[in-house]
């Protein structure tokens, strides 16, 4: 089992399609943070949260570059990650039976929900490296970039910087939670098909779908069951007290996309004729 896991890590990290979205997911925090420095050439400190939460987290950009990982997760996850997720669960079993090399991963005796679990993990761990990259790349571009000191969270109370960095960590695997329920979504939608293109375009238009009926009024009854909208919910760990009500509610939702798609995922992939 481990050696077709690392068999699987090193082929998916391999391909340079996918270095290269990971590349990209190292860029993008670099230019929101230039952008935002030429913008705001003269910080000044950062005071309580106010607005939304997006305007909360430009607004105190300027008095601590800790912010600049927040405001990257919460852009890229607007598409960025998205698609580098869509874009290797799409492909991971779509691709293999599109290239005719999933029939022979199935001569190997491990059993197909073996194989299957071992792809889904792949999936997991790639977008979870791809999602503490723009954290990464983020801490250290708004620790260039602007001033870094206590944090001033969205509620207005001041937190060390250990502390801030400590949320920052869950923020990042609360992220990479919500890729984990997507990448579930997308291996389901894997199994179905022989060709990735067709796969990874139907992720992202699910996607696309589930953000713009999120952000219809007249539809607000569905939102709490859309797989986006506890995307952005990590914001409640910026505050004092934690909201510990919406994440858990937002990781509920992720473990039931997660469970629900990957039971489709197992029983279309262990009964239908994947190799035709």
């Amino acid at each position: 089992m481990y050696r077709f896991f690392a068999s699987e890590l090193r082929l998916v990290f391999g391909r340079r399609r996918n270095l290269l979205l990971l590349a990209v997911t190292a860029v993008f925090p670099l230019v929101i943070g230039i952008a935002l420095r030429l913008a705001a050439p003269h910080p000044q400190g950062g005071g309580g949260g106010g607005g939304g939460t997006g305007a909360a987290f430009f607004d105190q950009l300027a008095g601590n570059g800790v912010f600049l990982t927040f405001i990257a997760l919460s852009s890229l996850l607007i598409l960025v990650l998205p698609v580098v997720v869509a874009v290797v669960a799409g492909d991971s079993v779509a691709g293999e039976a599109g290239y005719g090399t999933l029939r022979y991963l199935l001569a190997v005796p491990a059993g197909r929900t073996r194989l299957l679990a071992v792809k889904f993990g792949v999936i997991v761990t790639f977008g979870l490296c791809a999602t503490f990259i723009v954290s990464a790349v983020a801490l250290v571009a708004g620790a260039a970039l602007f001033p870094v000191g206590p944090v001033t969270l969205l509620s207005g109370t001041t937190v060390s910087l250990p502390d801030g960095l400590l949320r920052l960590l869950f923020v990042t695997l609360y992220v990479a939670a919500a890729m984990a329920a997507l990448g579930a979504i997308g291996l389901a939608v894997s199994t179905m098909t022989e060709h990735a293109i067709g796969a990874i375009a139907t992720v992202m238009i699910l996607v696309v779908a589930s953000e713009v009926v999120d952000n219809v009024p007249q539809l607000a009854a569905a939102g709490p069951y859309l797989p986006t909208h506890w995307w952005l919910s990590f914001d409640s760990l910026l505050r004092v007290p934690v909201d510990t009500s919406t994440l858990l509610r937002g990781l509920l939702s992720f473990a039931a996309y997660a469970l629900l798609f990957g039971s489709f995922a197992w029983a279309r992939f262990t009964s239908a004729d994947v190799t035709s």
